[in-house]
């Protein structure tokens, strides 16, 4: 089954081709509603950005000065939204940067304190600490930035990505393990790829302690984006539940760094059987699925697949490292707690964790709620296939990271 370009590295290499000399394309992009409306977002402000293809995007780059003086509303994305608050921030004028009702209520301040610390002028719209806000209309000198815990890893992924525009370049100081790693080193990756120089520093344990990226000229390019992991785990964890089925994802190799991966070996850990085929990763039903204890704190967004695999395995499975789901699209622990509980699994959820007993599920038919949430609708949906009677409301929920996830599904029908 083939799926979407990853909707992460999608929106970085946009981040960077919006800010480059030139024109850049990326091949194999996802096009999404989160990627679109960052798409649009930049056009507003002096970048041409096209489709060019279904899943071809042309970006003809500012040159790192964006033109200020709009406003722009990303809606429900949180990547986006923290993205184009670091690009505002390196424009000539300010931008007013809006969201969903959602969006809104979810956390910005402290990543907007990261770009007044760099010295970016900041003005709330409307209430402090939360969107709208008006960023820019300054030329940024660089900086050190301190960094204690987050509560997200997006804001300081978009510090990375403007850095080569700053004219002394940044350093980040680390000074406790940054929230969901695994993205920064994501960003540390792309930035390394378009030929910035960045150094990294390590914690004896191996953890980030501190990240120095140069500022430099930055010129178009052509990229390739990899398939989404995240959006490979839906069709792969089918596979792990169906008896006799293998799913194999075109393109995604077993290398990848996106961090999503992590969820793809825990379904291994649960039973599945993993293969490499033509170098793409492959997922086959290998009997009974088994529950098991697992850290996510590096693939938080995969973890919600593994929650509806554990309703259907034997015995309890616990995933840690939550705690950034309470702030997504949705409080995705307490919506996958509310479903799997409405399937008759006994669920304990606390603000990091997930405890699922599926010991008492039941197959009564029964409509599942998404919670204006697509991770949640997908996940869900994979249950569908092992398990009569199950409906999922706001099906058009998905299209925030694939537009043609229910057409996929529809491959597995009669397996």
């Amino acid at each position: 089954m083939s799926v979407p370009g990853s909707k992460s590295l999608t929106n970085r290499w946009l981040m960077l081709a919006a800010l480059a000399e030139g024109s850049s394309v990326l091949h194999g992009a996802l096009a999404s509603d989160d990627t679109t409306s960052f798409a649009e977002a930049v056009s507003h402000c002096g970048v041409r950005a096209a489709w060019s293809g279904p899943d071809e995007l042309t970006v003809v780059g500012c040159g790192g000065r964006p033109r200020g003086g709009s406003s722009v509303n990303l809606g429900d994305g949180g990547t986006p939204t923290r993205f184009m608050a670091a690009f505002a921030a390196l424009a000539d004028r300010p931008i007013v940067i809006d969201g969903s009702p959602r969006m809104r209520e979810r956390p910005v301040a402290e990543g907007i304190a990261m770009l007044a610390g760099l010295g970016a002028p900041i003005r709330w719209v409307e209430s402090a600490g939360r969107l709208p806000v008006a960023v820019g209309g300054a030329r940024l000198l660089g900086s050190t930035l301190a960094m204690g815990a987050t509560s997200s890893s997006q804001f300081i992924s978009a510090v990375m990505l403007i850095a080569p525009w700053l004219e002394r370049g940044l350093e980040l100081v680390f000074t406790e393990p940054p929230t969901s790693a695994s993205y920064l080193e994501l960003s540390i990756g792309v930035l390394a790829r378009a030929g910035v120089p960045v150094s990294v520093e390590r914690a004896p344990g191996g953890e980030l302690a501190a990240v120095t990226i140069e500022p430099m000229r930055v010129c178009g390019c052509d990229i390739k984006v990899e398939p989404d992991a995240s959006s490979a785990v839906y069709p792969l964890a089918a596979a792990a539940l169906v008896p006799g089925m293998r799913a194999t994802v075109p393109g995604l190799p077993r290398t990848t760094a996106q961090p999503d991966r992590g969820a793809i070996d825990a379904l291994v850990a649960m039973g599945a059987l993993e293969r490499t085929i033509d170098g793409s990763t492959s997922i086959e039903h290998g009997g009974a699925l088994r529950g098991i204890s697992v850290d996510a704190s590096s693939w938080p967004d995969g973890a919600l697949a593994i929650a509806a695999v554990a309703a259907a395995a034997s015995g309890t499975t616990t995933i840690t490292g939550l705690h950034t789901l309470r702030v997504k699209e949705s409080d995705r622990i307490a919506a996958m707690s509310a479903e799997l509980r409405a399937i008759g699994c006994t669920v304990t959820a606390s603000d990091d964790a997930l405890v699922i007993d599926p010991s008492n599920r039941h197959d009564r038919p029964v409509m599942l709620h998404a919670h204006r949430d697509h991770r949640v609708a997908m996940s869900l949906a994979t249950l569908g296939l092992i398990r009569p009677g199950i409906s999922i409301d706001d099906p058009s929920c998905v299209t925030k990271s694939w537009p043609g996830f229910w057409e996929s599904l529809a491959q597995f029908e009669g397996v």
